[in-house]
């Protein structure tokens, strides 16, 4: 999918309420989840160790981590949306976080939802809250739902 191009704050403010373009597919590796657990030095066995998984777990391989899923937002946002006249962006925080449904290696992750608001940030900011699907393909459940603020600058 395009992503979707606005020109400044002003056009990007006509987005409030409304759903942001869904996301281009994204397959997720073990490379990616090998990486993620070395950068949180989370290493369960059901993310990083294939053959234990393959016996063990009850999804007959590994799995992402669920906060894999909320690191992907920045990114994910990044690729439906710019705004040009934006000079920086930076995480606020989370309001609320849900990890419905496993995401297994191999599966492919695309990100819908929609800018819930946006209230002005000191003199040239924005704070956006974002509503965000993590959608797993071929699965009725998301891998994520996150309501999703961050701050943008001009």
């Amino acid at each position: 999918m395009a992503k979707l191009e606005l020109e400044n704050f002003e056009s990007f403010r006509a987005l409030e309420g409304r759903p942001f373009p869904n996301g281009d597919w994204l397959n997720v590796t073990q490379e990616m989840i090998n990486d993620f657990a070395k950068a949180t030095m989370d290493f369960q066995w059901i993310h990083v160790d294939v053959e234990k998984a393959k016996k063990y777990s009850p999804f007959k391989k590994p799995i992402a981590h669920g906060f894999m899923s909320v690191a992907l937002l920045s990114k994910m946002l990044e690729d439906v949306l710019h705004v040009k006249s934006a000079t920086m962006g930076v995480n606020y925080g989370l309001n609320k976080v849900r990890f419905p449904s496993p995401v297994l290696v191999d599966s492919r992750l695309r990100l819908t939802g929609g800018v819930q608001k946006i209230e002005d940030y000191g003199e040239t900011g924005l704070k956006i809250t974002w509503n965000c699907v993590v959608e797993i393909e071929g699965t009725d459940k998301p891998a994520c739902a996150a309501e999703f603020i961050s701050l943008m600058f001009e």
